[in-house]
């Protein structure tokens, strides 16, 4: 026994002189509570709402934001609602609203460089998304899109004429072709979950775009219809839309917005009535050209013909921009509206034919170098402004094709770009661009050459740097490669959705209304709901744009 107890009196001496002991169970599990309790409380901001007699709830937890050691997603360019800390506010916790902060705490892991970015994708009915190119014959009544929707939905390389090229990376893309070229960029995203639950996003590949296009003329309202209707049937059964419903979803529709907005059943009116659905109206549709009165659809760059491997490329190309000559002082290449009451096309071409310093590409139907991209890549690589007006809708392609080539666009309505490539774009407009205004293009009190004439030297150099500078974030790159150190369109894109749902995850669960989610939206700077197109409206937003200044 005095054997027994010495040594127990020698090894509880050695355990208290190292600091070790054995705690007894309880103890272990309950510094095992304690020690990831206090983990997670530094972990994570606290989110919460009071109860309903305005005290905090004491059944409450803390709602993971943005752990301290992990910035939110950056982007040198304006993108909406870009997070920053809330006040502290408790949040009661049930299963209805654990799918709005798991993808929150997604941002704090520190050990997954996915964190906060994963993406989920629908897998739709074939027939909805590429099921539709088999029949590639009767996507289109005017053009035959079969030989646009090979190679990813690049379309054929192109055939470099007037020498307007670098050595690779150059196709016939179709301007409608952005919802395959998105599709199949997403399927290289290197940050895609077969876990919805832990999605930042939720993309839904539907080719609306592609189904619109066959049914376009002549075609009763019901058959318009019917693609989007079967979609939205199929959506709203998965328990990834009943979560949110929609909120956290997004689709590519790869037209403009009023193709999808027919207002009526009548068969004259135009287009179908996508995002008219109620429940597509939760749904951030990405679109080429978007509506400047509704909040949830937002413009995404045209495809270009220029679709890099490559950082080097790119790099290549913008050193290739800085050393061009151009002889040009602007240029346009265009056809009239003379259908248009308003249009301004003929007006800005005469003053091109009338300028010595001005080169003019006329397009129509028929023969003509308009339909040669070498040719117009020519035209704007040799030119210091590319004149940039309205065509059919607000936007047109070649804005891009211009910047991709160097040129400084001139704009003559701000719905054209301003209040459009929200995501793409400096909010500073005149960072990158020249504004004429139309009305005073329309009254003939203004010459576009003197304008352009008056801008320093030193200011056009400073322009088109910017604009070399903007070109990654307007091309697309080659939907079966990736690039390594710069963003694209689709990479600006996916960033700022999932920049837009935390921000939305976020003020649901401070109980926000509709009208604080509303301005979640559309960023600071890029409202123009009460530009009507009207004189006075345009006036407006240019006295509003100038106090910007």
């Amino acid at each position: 026994m005095g054997a027994s107890s010495q040594i127990s009196a020698r090894s509880k001496a050695r355990m208290e002189k190292s600091g070790m002991g054995r705690p007894n169970r309880c103890l272990l599990i309950l510094g095992f509570v304690v020690f990831w309790w206090v983990i997670f409380f530094f972990n994570f901001l606290s989110i919460a709402t009071p109860s309903e007699d305005g005290a905090s709830s004491s059944r409450s937890i803390h709602i993971p934001f943005f752990s301290s050691r992990r910035e939110p997603l950056k982007s040198s360019y304006p993108s909406p609602g870009k997070l920053s800390p809330s006040p502290v506010r408790r949040v009661e916790f049930t299963p209805l609203n654990e799918h709005l902060w798991k993808p929150l705490k997604m941002f704090g892991a520190r050990d997954d460089r996915c964190a906060g970015r994963y993406v989920y994708v629908h897998r739709l009915p074939r027939d909805l998304n590429e099921g539709m190119l088999d029949d590639c014959q009767h996507l289109s009544l005017w053009t035959n899109m079969c030989k646009f929707t090979g190679n990813a939905g690049l379309g054929p390389p192109l055939e470099d004429k007037d020498n307007a090229f670098s050595d690779r990376g150059w196709y016939a893309t179709n301007q409608f072709a952005v919802e395959v070229i998105f599709h199949n960029r997403m399927k290289q995203y290197d940050c895609l979950t077969n876990d919805s639950s832990i999605a930042a996003a939720i993309f839904v590949p539907y080719y609306a775009g592609l189904d619109i296009s066959r049914y376009l003329w002549g075609v009763n309202v019901s058959t318009r219809d019917s693609g989007a209707l079967r979609m939205v049937d199929w959506l709203v059964r998965q328990p990834e839309w009943r979560r949110m419903g929609g909120r956290d979803h997004f689709m590519v529709a790869g037209r403009i917005t009023w193709d999808f907005r027919r207002k009526t059943e009548k068969e004259d009116d135009w287009g179908n009535k996508l995002f008219i659905i109620p429940e597509v109206k939760n749904i951030t549709s990405l679109v080429i050209e978007a509506s400047p009165w509704h909040f949830n659809d937002f413009a995404i760059p045209y495809p270009t013909y220029f679709h890099p491997t490559q950082d080097s490329d790119v790099v290549d190309w913008q050193v290739r921009m800085r050393g061009m000559e151009r002889p040009a002082l602007f240029s346009f290449a265009g056809a009239p509206r003379q259908q248009l009451r308003k249009s301004i096309r003929e007006r800005i071409m005469d003053q091109c034919r009338e300028s010595p310093q001005c080169k003019l590409l006329e397009c129509d139907f028929g023969e003509s170098k308009c339909h040669v991209p070498s040719a117009v890549m020519k035209l704007f690589e040799e030119s210091v402004f590319c004149l940039q007006p309205q065509g059919d809708s607000f936007t047109r392609r070649s804005i891009f094709d211009s910047m991709l080539a160097g040129c400084i666009p001139v704009f003559f309505h701000p719905d054209s770009a301003y209040s459009q490539f929200v995501w793409h774009l400096p909010r500073n407009h005149r960072k990158y661009s020249v504004f004429i205004s139309e009305i005073d293009i329309r009254r003939g009190n203004v010459s576009i050459e003197s304008v352009l004439r008056q801008i320093p030297a030193d200011e056009v150099l400073r322009m088109r740097e910017e604009v070399i500078q903007l070109i990654p974030r307007l091309l697309y790159a080659d939907p079966r490669q990736r690039l390594e150190s710069m963003q694209d369109a689709f990479d600006v894109a996916v960033e700022a959705v999932i920049d837009k749902n935390a921000n939305l995850r976020t003020t649901l669960l401070q109980g926000k209304d509709d009208d604080e989610l509303r301005k979640l939206h559309k960023p600071e700077g890029a409202e123009t709901d009460e530009l009507d197109g009207s004189e006075e409206s345009i006036r407006r937003w240019q006295s509003q744009a100038g106090r910007k200044k």
